[in-house]
């Protein structure tokens, strides 16, 4: 079984990821957190709620913001979640330190929820289709699952670069071993970070073997207020995939 990796509480990538989260301009705040809360149940009023990979709790206290009437925040990032502390302060949002693949050995392993959350976390996952078993079992009838991982046209190949012309010039985005699935070692902010290739087809045939019921499917572009030429890649290909299912 694959190591469970924990590349948030490197020094150096830790560093990099809170300066860029903190600095409002990153892809998660202008593309893919406006997508996952467009998903969301149009009122989370007494909802109970668990947020996967919960980074920096910002989603936590969103919900709550929301009426949520709870929020339960797992990480596998003893920084990340030192951090998240710091910031809430809310007895009802309850945080544990712990990776998705041991769902089952939390505090909340016992605990049934409407709407589960997880934000640019599975596709750290080896096992999805074990998680989504977890998952499954902690969703209450009619609740909802949502999250958002990196697409897979951009996790297929490790590099996750443009192509360029000598200019530097972006001709085009590379595709290549699309049906390989499995680990890619890749650089963000520091070297050896390892992200799962899987296709759109297993992310959702995984999603419709567990029993749930898909609602949505997203590939978002950034939001039309994004006029800035530097994202204007990003309607070229779509960094992210996001996915919405229901337990019958």
């Amino acid at each position: 079984m694959p190591s469970i990796q924990n590349i948030y509480d490197d020094p150096a990538f830790h560093e990099g990821y809170r300066s860029l989260r903190e600095s409002g301009t990153g892809l998660n705040d202008v593309l893919e957190q406006p997508a996952l809360r467009s998903l969301l149940p149009k009122s989370l009023t007494g909802l109970d709620i668990l947020d996967l990979g919960c980074g920096f709790g910002d989603f936590a206290r969103y919900a709550r913001q929301q009426q949520a009437a709870s929020v339960s925040c797992m990480d596998i990032s003893a920084k990340m979640l030192a951090a998240a502390q710091q910031m809430t302060d809310d007895t009802a949002i309850v945080f544990a330190k712990s990776a998705i693949e041991n769902l089952a050995a939390t505090p909340f392993a016992n605990s049934q929820f409407d709407l589960i959350v997880s934000s640019l976390a599975l596709h750290y996952v080896a096992d999805y289709r074990a998680a989504l078993s977890d998952i499954t079992a902690r969703l209450k009838p009619g609740g909802r699952l949502l999250f958002s991982v990196e697409h897979p046209i951009c996790t297929a190949l490790a590099a996750q670069k443009w192509h360029q012309d000598e200019a530097g010039n972006d001709l085009f985005w590379p595709v290549d071993n699309y049906r390989d699935e499995g680990p890619r070692h890749t650089r963000w902010f520091v070297d050896g970070v390892i992200k799962y290739h899987r296709t759109t087809e297993s992310y959702v045939n995984g999603l419709l073997d567990a029993g749930l019921q898909i609602s949505r499917l997203l590939e978002p572009e950034p939001q039309k207020e994004a006029t800035n030429a530097k994202w204007d890649n990003h309607r070229r290909r779509p960094p992210f995939l996001l996915l919405a299912a229901q337990k019958p």
